[in-house]
């Protein structure tokens, strides 16, 4: 009788550990396994620190990774200072055979390398811009801002500001987000001082600041007190700026007035968090691309951000307004 209630304690406790085991009514029957992270890369043609093109994205990359529960819900990896396309590419594939989920190929200049990448990798998300091409591919995001529209908001403000009547432009290339910029611009000077010159330099570098700087000094020898610009490079503008001590800036892509609070007057920042968490969203519901993405200063895409500490004229601030609302609403529409 004794043996018999032992077998039974023994086949007892042989039960609950299988009930353990299988997950039934222990503590552990609640764990599951944490859910991998979204992993995203992106490839940029200048630093993260550029306060300009490539610290637009990687700012709303880490704003997107905040939102949506830090480093465990959303892995990002980057590399920087691609200027060398075929470098570039080479990073692209490296990232897509390493199984991220999103590669951002930050670069217009990348357009070729994504084309001829995403093909290999059908389950894997690639965007790239500024640009509204896809390709044709279902795996291929295409993203652009409408920068005409920031552009000429700060064109009505240096219109308005300049006393000498010459505004000097310093560009990279005259193509993507950096012609529709200074074009946009142009065409806000001409509205509220159609008698203004505005004079246009393109270095044809995006990354050259020495270029960039020279350009800057020779607008303003030739009169300019104020300066605009597009790219990573303007940061030698906004020096020579600094040099001269009396020209104004405004800038575009990002929030610049770190670089000058004295002289910049107001910004044009790019706001790509709103496109990326969409991607996501898609991407997690196996729709890795297809679509073109536009920032605008309707769907918030586009921001102007005026430095709080320049003493911008009422009256000036008030015509900025204006145009902001217009170009909001749709009764003012700027050509690209």
């Amino acid at each position: 009788m004794k043996r018999l209630g032992i077998m039974f304690i023994a086949l007892l406790f042989c039960a609950m550990t299988a009930t353990v085991w299988a997950g039934g009514s222990s503590e552990a029957s609640g764990t599951t396994k944490a859910a991998e992270p979204f992993r995203i890369a992106v490839i940029m043609p200048s630093a993260t620190t550029d306060t300009a093109f490539s610290q637009s994205m990687w700012s709303a990359l880490k704003t997107v990774q905040a939102d949506m529960g830090g480093e465990s819900a959303v892995e990002l990896v980057y590399t920087e200072n691609m200027f060398k396309v075929p470098d570039a590419a080479a990073a692209i594939r490296d990232y897509a055979t390493q199984g991220y989920n999103l590669i951002v190929a930050h670069g217009s200049q990348y357009g070729s390398s994504v084309e001829e990448i995403a093909p290999d990798f059908p389950d894997t998300a690639f965007a790239w811009g500024t640009d509204v091409n896809t390709f044709g591919l279902d795996n291929v995001y295409a993203y652009t801002a409408a920068a005409e529209q920031g552009g000429y908001v700060n064109g009505v403000i240096a219109g308005m500001m300049t006393k000498s009547g010459i505004i000097g432009v310093t560009g990279p290339i005259d193509v993507g987000d950096a012609h529709t910029y200074i074009s946009g611009f142009s065409q806000g000077v001409a509205l509220t001082n159609p008698k203004a010159t505005v004079s246009k330099t393109w270095t044809g570098s995006f990354s050259d600041v020495a270029l960039m700087a020279a350009a800057a000094q020779t607008h303003i020898s030739a009169g300019a007190d104020i300066l605009t610009g597009s790219s990573q490079s303007v940061v030698g503008s906004i020096g020579a700026a600094e040099k001269a001590g009396a020209v104004y800036w405004f800038g575009t892509q990002a929030d610049q007035t770190s670089l000058s609070p004295k002289l910049v007057v107001a910004s044009q920042v790019y706001d790509w968090v709103a496109m990326l968490k969409e991607i996501i969203a898609a991407t997690e519901t196996g729709v890795y691309g297809g679509k073109t993405y536009i920032l605008t200063l309707a769907n918030g895409g586009l921001k102007i951000g005026f430095n709080p500490d320049f003493a911008l004229p009422a009256d000036v601030k008030a015509k900025a307004d204006e145009v902001i609302k217009g170009i909001t609403s749709g009764s003012i529409t700027v050509a690209p």
